[in-house]
């Protein structure tokens, strides 16, 4: 299911992270996913019930996805 955010609120929206980068919906594998991603970083951030979780902590990095799809190969 695609993140379904009103349009202003996703201009507005930008990553935590220190360069504060605009975020755009889904994630690199998935368009359609319910997640945020950062134009800059990478870092992918869940959408949980409509509601964007904006958490250093709760967001995945580029690394870790590379890293989690080699060790299931």
């Amino acid at each position: 299911m695609a993140v379904t955010l009103d349009a202003q609120l996703l201009e507005i929206l930008a990553c935590p992270s220190p360069d504060h980068a605009p975020l755009r919906a889904g994630s690199p594998g998935d368009p359609e996913a319910d997640a945020l991603t950062c134009t800059e970083c990478g870092r992918v951030y869940p959408v949980r019930d409509g509601i964007p979780v904006l958490l250093l902590d709760e967001a995945t990095t580029p690394d870790a996805s590379e890293t989690s799809s080699a060790d299931g190969a």
